[in-house]
């Protein structure tokens, strides 16, 4: 949890597609008192380099195509935030400490699946297979996202894809909106499962710092 793109914004999920749906907060399915640290493309070009989704030279390609073409740069934009919802529609039901917001889930998995179907599909359309000689493994390369104006969603469902055909479920956790997390989703892959909060020093920490307070008062009145 952070307040911010700069400065101590915080990468906890452990796999972009987990980065990505942590650019809401707090995240409480359905709930309506989020903030969005996605709200233009310049913040999506930003988080994108920050996360290592690309490079220097994909940043430039990217800038440079959104900056003479904003329409491309908002269909780019609408195109992750779809992606986002759909990824977190698709794994907060299954995620340790998920917490369903009171009025109820507002996107069914099955529309979520379809969306990321589509734009996986998309995406693979302007992916190419680029022959690689003189390796050990492989002999050609996969190239996502040969269009600059949608390389990053390109690149961002693909991964999403990955995740949800691989990720191991035991290791899916929610930040503990209950006790005062951000309802972040992340992967624990602690040697003995028990990590609980996005970040110890972050949510973890106000929320010791929480009950220590509230411990007191109680001394207090007793």
């Amino acid at each position: 949890m952070t307040d911010g793109l700069h400065g101590a914004f915080r990468i906890v999920g452990g796999h972009p597609a987990l980065d990505l749906v942590n650019t809401v907060s707090p995240r409480l399915r359905g709930g309506a008192s989020e903030h969005d640290y996605l709200t233009s493309p310049a913040e999506l070009l930003a988080w994108s380099r920050k996360v290592e989704l690309i490079d220097l030279r994909d940043f430039s390609a990217v800038e440079g195509t959104w900056r003479m073409a904003p329409v491309l740069a908002a269909k780019a934009l609408g195109a992750t935030l779809e992606i986002r919802e759909a990824v977190y529609d698709v794994l907060a039901p299954r995620a340790d400490g998920a917490v369903v917001a009171a009025d109820g889930v507002k996107r069914g998995a099955g529309s979520a699946f379809e969306r990321l179907m589509l734009r996986w599909s998309a995406a693979a359309a302007r992916s190419m297979l680029i022959p690689v000689p003189d390796r050990d493994r492989g002999v050609a390369e996969l190239v996502i996202g040969t269009s600059p104006a949608q390389l990053i969603p390109d690149r961002l469902v693909t991964a999403a894809v990955e995740l949800v055909r691989t990720v191991e479920l035991r290791q899916l956790r929610a930040c503990p909106v209950q006790d005062g997390g951000c309802g972040w989703l992340f992967l624990d892959r602690s040697r003995n499962g028990s990590r609980r909060w996005c970040a110890m020093e972050d949510c973890g920490t106000r929320a010791k710092i929480r009950k220590l307070g509230e411990r007191r008062r109680y001394l207090r009145t007793s």
